[in-house]
Formats: C-alpha cells, structure tokens, sequence
C-alpha cells in the first residue's frame, strides 16, 4: 500500500470554460482505479480535501470548485439540483472521463445523489458523507441550522472559531485547538456571497426521499453519531431506501469527520471502492 510519502503534495490544476464561465478542476494519483469524483460541503473548495486524501493513497481523484466557490466562477443565474448535476456531467465530458466513483460531502452529497440519480451508469459506487435526503430528512439543531445560512466561517478567523464547533460537533467541537489547525485552508478562497446563496439556493426543497429505491449503484453512507448539521438519522434514512447501500457509522464523528478524523474513513471507503463482486465481475 502506498504511504502519505507516495503522494503527490500538490494537486494537478486547470480551468474549463463552461459557457463564459471558469469553473477550477483538479486531479491526483496515478493508481489503476477508477476515478474517484469528489464534491465538497457548501461553500468549500478542492485544497479541503487536503487531509483526506492524502489517506487514499495513488487512487486517481477529480475535485472542483463549485460554482461561486474557490476559484470558480459563479452562475449568471441559479440553478437547481438538477442543473448543478448538469455541470458535473460537463466538467466529465470535458475531461474525457467516461465513468467514475463519486464521494460527496454535505451539500456535496445531495449533489452526489442527484448526479447518481441522472447519469446513470456513468457512476459505478457512491460514498455519501455527512449528509441527508433533502426534505423528508431530520433538520439539523437549531444554531447548526442558523449557521450554515451564511459564509461567515470563511471570511474571518473569529467568525471561524465561533462558528465552526458548533455546526461541526464531534472532534472539532469537543478539541477547540482543531479550529485552528483548519484555518488556512478554510480562509484561503473563500465563496462569493452570490456563489453561496447560489448553493444554498440549489438546495432548498430539494429531496431524494421519492427516488432512491430507483437508484442501482451500490452505495456507502457514512456518518458521525455526533453531527449536529446532519443528524445520524438520515443516513439511516437513506440507508434504509438505497437499495443497495449500507450504513457506516463513526462513533463519536461530526460533520468535519473527513478533516478532523479522516482515518475513521479513510479505511471503509477503500474497502468500500475496491471490494469486487464475484458475481458481476466488479461491473457494479
């Protein structure tokens, strides 16, 4: 298995233009997987992933900056779900990349279902972390809720600090130092406001409660049991609908498992992707 000292230390850049509009694209690795796509919580952008990747080894990964985020441009116009899967579906076809394994991330794995949901068998397995159904889920706590409605955690380091425990939870919130181990990275690029109210735009009314029985690709859905944004419950939701997921539960994790305790996750997603069926000859 290749170590943290294998891995390239930065991430291979460049930007497409998707009707006038730039939009970040990143890769790394070299391994003979499959690729694996991943998309980020609201207002985040590629240079987060930074502690969770560098666990995964030389598996080939494409990252983006949504819309409105890092260094991306942001829409002329909002769009829903639907619209945002459209986009990923270019930024593939731009790239030449036929088929890949997705891992969304928050808002990322609404994205991430929507995107299963409309282009089919160009998505071969889905990890879905830290997020929910849409409608028909359980709301997060109240200040998490609150929070989350404003990009003020990316634009200032007090905002950052005050903030960030209370949306997170788990290990961030219970070992206030970690805030500040994630500052750089989180303040580096920070959204447009437009580009924000632009995700959270997307969103709103948004549900997969109605059609991820129609669903096929396997799929791992991976939560903290202390995650005040997305409580445990929609996983178990999704997990429970999905007819070919199972559930992962981090014991103690939070919504920022993936940056606070990437190794809790690290491992089952690994499994997870390179597990192989006999009897669909790992097709599926």
């Amino acid at each position: 298995m290749n170590t943290v000292t294998d891995i390239p230390s930065t991430w291979s850049e460049q930007t497409l233009e998707l009707d006038g509009r730039s939009v970040r694209v990143a890769r790394r690795g070299h391994g003979d997987q499959l690729p694996l796509l991943l998309i980020t919580g609201i207002g985040a952008h590629i240079e987060m992933w930074n502690p969770f990747v560098h666990l995964l080894g030389d598996r080939p990964l494409i990252a983006f900056d949504a819309p409105g985020t890092g260094e991306s441009d942001a829409l002329a116009c909002p769009v829903r779900m639907r619209g945002m899967a459209r986009v990923v579906e270019r930024i593939l076809d731009r790239l030449g990349v036929e088929r890949v394994d997705v891992l969304g991330y928050s808002w990322g794995g609404a994205l991430a279902q929507e995107v299963a949901r409309r282009l089919g068998y160009r998505i071969r397995r889905v990890v879905l972390c830290a997020t929910g159904p849409g409608l028909g889920g359980i709301p997060p706590r109240p200040v998490a809720g609150m929070l989350l409605a404003t990009p003020a955690r990316y634009l200032h380091p007090t905002l950052l600090k005050w903030s960030l425990p209370r949306i997170a939870g788990g290990r961030t919130n219970r070992m206030r130092h970690l805030v500040s181990d994630q500052e750089a990275d989180r303040l580096a690029h920070a959204p447009t406001w437009w580009g924000y109210a632009s995700q959270l735009w997307a969103i709103s009314g948004w549900s997969s409660v109605l059609w991820l029985r129609k669903l096929n690709q396997r799929m791992l859905v991976v939560v903290g049991s202390d995650d005040p944004t997305i409580p445990v419950g929609n996983a178990r939701i999704i997990a429970a609908l999905a007819p070919r997921a199972r559930l992962w539960i981090v014991p103690g994790g939070g919504h920022l498992m993936l940056i606070d305790e990437p190794w809790a996750v690290a491992t089952p997603v690994q499994q997870f992707l390179d597990w192989t069926s006999p009897r669909h000859n790992d097709r599926s």
